[in-house]
């Protein structure tokens, strides 16, 4: 290639960050504050990437909002945590660099007066039972916001999966709660006042939003305040490098021909990971995981991984993702299955008729063991009383499944355990037996099969009313079946970057003027999970921290 001053650009910035999710938003923000000219560009018509379409937790320790609660901890015990849960399968350096660098990415982000973060009130580390870990959690979530202040953007900002009525805006914190309104006072009184709150947001017509969206409108509205632009239907197509392989820039397609892009300080690869591109699904992913029933943005297709291959970039954990137990509504709609898993009166079956794993285990633990011994097809079982009692797949107590649930199968239901059995063609004798030993198990208070119930993340989600708050009996009929696929919530696997978030060759040598964060590189949790927001904290932390090592700090 030429030199970059003997080139034909389109356009010329400082930092330019491909990709539109938290990750690739804060290191625009870090990237403006330090003096570059910054642009965003994304291939979708809607700005968010997934974590518009996430719960928009936050995993980062002795973050400002933890340490106002009270709740900081000894570096010791964070660094205790991550060997626990990731080993050695992610380089040292690059877990020590998230562990100092996420509290100030934080600080930093709160120097705007749009981001403010509230505690998860006890949502529990995904192994509170691990050395460090702790069972009130660490995970944060931003404050509701009014997408007034978006103006124009508002209509930009990638929607929710699922519509909610109008006026009504539900925070983890509420979730949790509202889960158990048949069951407790404490959540028929979160019932009252987030009605009361639906009725206020539209007297007052604002456009109040929690989760992800609301993480990403905040983010959207510093980016604002920092002057930088964001492009979207701008897709990358490749990176422009010179002969020492140092990237220039980008190739990007805008209305509707070819541009070419000079970055001078740097390029920001946070695209998201390859979950609906099926091609490398099949090549990378294991069997059984190759389906696509992922809950990620249908724009992500491995476009910033490709690109950096094609520039010789490493890639690794191509074979793993933020796995998710999961099930396809009629229509096509990805819809995961987080706090169902822990109903007191239900368990998870192979195509056996067999529980294979403790059913409210975190979720990427979960799919691990089904994957490991091919329980695939799975049903969540459960009785009328869990149906009378919880919501199950967005369905609330009292409301009947939809008639499309039953009629395509996605639901079965029967007076009987046997006829259920029957209904989704597992062994009568073994779906029987299956549940009198649970059943027993649960009378006697401990799950001696797979100690459903003795970690604090089990029981978040489940019934405070009863001694054991994942146990309760399958006793009363009809019964229900729901069929579980194998989803995920994005890929693991990406490109290999070192703790400056730079992007590496094979051999371990820097691409220059290459950074990567998010799903696009190959995530600092391994193949695990630390807890709520461990994917949203981590593409944020080295977003900041790659932005930062291109404008000179070291």
């Amino acid at each position: 290639m030429t030199a970059p001053e003997q080139q034909s650009w389109d356009h010329e910035v400082g930092f330019l960050v491909v990709g539109s999710g938290a990750g690739g938003l804060t290191g625009a923000l870090a990237a403006a504050d330090r003096g570059l000219d910054t642009l965003v560009i994304d291939k979708a018509s809607v700005y968010g990437g997934s974590t518009a379409l996430s719960g928009g937790g936050i995993w980062v320790p002795n973050n400002p909002t933890l340490l106002h609660a009270g709740l900081g901890d000894s570096r010791a015990d964070v660094r205790a945590y991550l060997d626990a849960v990731v080993g050695d399968r992610v380089p040292s350096a690059n877990i020590d660099r998230f562990i100092d660098e996420g509290p100030r990415m934080l600080e930093f982000l709160e120097t705007s007066p749009h981001l403010r973060f509230q505690w998860c009130t006890g949502y529990s580390d995904y192994h509170p039972e691990a050395p460090g870990g702790r069972p009130a959690g660490r995970s944060i979530e931003p404050l509701p916001v009014d997408l007034k202040q978006l103006g124009d953007d508002e209509e930009l900002l990638r929607p929710a999966a699922l519509a909610t009525p109008p006026g009504l805006f539900i925070t983890s914190k509420d979730f949790v709660q509202l889960n158990m309104v048949t069951r407790t006072w404490k959540a028929r009184w979160t019932a009252l006042l987030t009605g009361l709150r639906a009725v206020k947001a539209i007297v007052l017509r604002r456009h109040m939003d929690t989760l992800g969206r609301a993480l990403i409108a905040r983010l959207r509205l510093a980016l604002r305040d920092a002057g930088v632009p964001l492009w979207l239907d701008t897709p990358l197509r490749s990176l422009i490098t010179d002969d020492t392989g140092a990237v220039l820039g980008v190739v990007a397609e805008r209305d509707g021909r070819e541009i070419r892009i000079r970055a001078r300080q740097g390029v920001l690869l946070a695209t998201g990971g390859f979950e609906h591109n099926q091609a490398m699904r099949k090549r990378y992913l294991p069997e059984g995981g190759r389906d696509n029933f992922s809950a990620a943005s249908t724009d992500n297709t491995g476009d910033g991984i490709v690109a950096g291959e094609q520039v010789g970039a490493a890639v690794d954990l191509m074979d793993d993702a933020w796995w998710m137990p999961s099930f396809q509504r009629p229509g096509g709609l990805n819809q995961v299955l987080v706090s169902e898993r822990s109903i007191p009166r239900s368990i998870i079956v192979d195509g056996a008729g067999r529980r294979f794993t403790n059913e409210a285990s975190p979720y990427v633990t979960f799919v691990h063991a089904q994957l490991a011994g091919s329980h695939d097809p799975a049903w969540l079982i459960f009785d009328t009383k869990a149906k009378g009692r919880y919501p199950i797949g967005g369905i609330v107590p009292g409301q009947k499944f939809p008639a499309s649930w039953l009629e395509t199968g996605l639901i079965r239901t029967a007076p009987t355990v046997a006829e259920l059995a029957a209904a989704i063609d597992v062994p009568v004798a073994a779906l029987g037996a299956t549940v009198q030993r649970y059943n027993e198990f649960a009378r006697d208070g401990r799950d001696e099969d797979f100690d459903r119930g003795i970690s604090a993340y089990d029981n978040y989600y489940g019934d405070p009313t009863l001694p054991q708050p994942a146990l309760d009996v399958l006793d009363k009929g009809p019964y229900y079946a729901l069929r579980v696929r194998i989803g995920d919530l994005g890929t693991k696997g990406g490109l290999v970057y070192n703790d400056n978030a730079q992007v590496l060759r094979a051999d371990g040598s820097v691409i220059a003027g290459l950074y990567a964060t998010g799903n696009t590189a190959a995530a600092v949790m391994g193949n695990d999970y630390a807890g709520a927001g461990a994917t949203i904290g981590p593409a944020m932390v080295f977003g900041y921290v790659g932005a930062r090592h291109a404008a000179g700090e070291r």
